[in-house]
């Protein structure tokens, strides 16, 4: 599969096709639209975010009574903000921001100020980002396949969440200030967050995407470009602000002798041994005869998926759009200026987990339809009898079809 987004910060949309979903697929205008305001939720959100635009996503081809045809898949989502400004275009400045695309864009391309690469590079794009995640997600779901994500850290306060399970994760998937499982973090998270606002200054911190269901098997060793941990990598890294990726417990795997590092095989519950309670393992038929009490791997060995929920962790930076401003150099008349103040976030962290669980959930519907074949969904169903069985070491069963309103 692929998809290609386009559009710009201001300008009157943003628009998207996705490519490889296959036929028979429903997609219920009620879970696209929830998946969208997710995005915009999180203590620490602007006010376009807030209050501006409504991320109403339009398909314009490649759906028929809420159901995919297999063709391209195009949609549309309007800019209100356009409207709201009342001109076409934003305002140009020549002086940059640090650590945005402003500087780089503009002698990239050659502009002569910097509103036109920021525009792009604008984290106005990630809605594109999380509509192509809503209808992965659609199929993902077709299989007992979940994607969702928590906040480890805002700025210097870091989460003691535990063991981020489906059940934890689904009850702060909507509606709580900062998505975490640690009251006590979340409520010093907001506090910070506050108080950098009161500060003019901007937060940022890390989320982790966990993915439950999956089979063994997705992925390959192969080639280093067929490594589905390289691909997780790629795609969380190019969310806009962030800056390092961690598939699993990451850099704390790193500082650990090898007997603490891996995840050790032991025997399932109910398997079959032979000599009494002490004797061996009878020889197993499949995955199903094993069973792991961690999960430092994040899911993934080698390139291709274990069995286990795939964990990847983000690391976001502060935005670099200060109220206070950063110092900086105006390009045409070569005189120090401070950086200037756009509309912006405090912090975003909680909203790019819910990007983190778009382009995972993407990455991971890929490597599902290369395993089945995507063409018919009802064909893949008949496909996963064969491949189910490796999920976590249990037998599973694809989940009803769910028909389009």
């Amino acid at each position: 599969m692929r998809h290609l987004l386009a559009g710009e910060s201001h300008g009157p949309a943003l628009v998207g096709v996705v490519e490889g979903l296959p036929a028979g697929l429903p997609l219920a205008p009620d879970f696209v639209r929830a998946e969208m305001a997710r995005r915009r939720e999180g203590h620490g959100r602007g006010p376009r975010a807030r209050g501006v635009e409504d991320d109403e996503v339009r398909f314009l081809a490649g759906l028929a009574d809420g159901v995919t045809l297999g063709s391209p898949l195009a949609f549309v989502i309007e800019n209100r903000g356009l409207a709201a400004r009342g001109r076409g275009s934003p305002q140009g400045w020549t002086v940059p921001r640090p650590g945005h695309a402003d500087y780089a864009g503009l002698v990239k391309y050659g502009y002569t100020e910097c509103g036109p690469a920021a525009e792009r590079a604008s984290g106005r794009a990630t809605a594109g980002l999380v509509a192509v995640g809503a209808c992965a997600k659609a199929l993902l779901r077709e299989f007992g396949i979940e994607v969702l994500s928590h906040v480890l850290a805002i700025g210097g306060v870091t989460a003691a969440a535990g063991a981020p399970t489906a059940a934890r994760l689904r009850r702060i998937r909507a509606g709580t200030p900062v998505r975490c499982l640690d009251a006590r973090a979340a409520a010093a998270m907001v506090a910070a967050i506050d108080a950098a606002r009161a500060d003019g200054t901007t937060l940022g911190g890390c989320f982790e995407v966990v993915a439950f269901g999956l089979p063994v098997g997705l992925g390959s060793c192969a080639q280093p470009d067929t490594r589905l941990d390289a691909w997780l990598a790629a795609d969380v890294m190019a969310i806009p602000g962030v800056k390092a990726v961690a598939i699993g417990d990451g850099l704390e795997v790193a500082a650990r002798p090898g007997h603490e590092a891996h995840d050790e095989f032991w025997p399932a519950p109910g398997a079959r041994r032979r000599g009494g309670a002490g004797g061996r393992v009878a020889p197993a038929r499949g995955p199903a005869a094993v069973a792991r009490a961690t999960n430092r791997a994040g899911g993934i060995e080698a390139g291709v998926t274990n069995g286990q929920p795939v964990r990847v962790r983000g690391w976001c930076k502060p935005l670099p759009t200060l109220r206070r401003g950063l110092r900086s150099v105006d390009l045409v008349t070569g005189r120090a200026e401070s950086a200037p103040w756009v509309r912006s976030d405090t912090c975003v962290v909680p909203a790019a987990g819910v990007v983190g669980e778009a382009v995972v959930a993407w990455r991971l519907a890929c490597a599902l339809v290369e395993a089945l074949g995507g063409s018919r969904l009802d064909v893949m169903r008949e496909r996963w009898r064969a491949l189910a069985p490796g999920r976590g070491g249990r037998p599973a069963r694809a989940a009803p079809a769910r028909r389009g309103r």
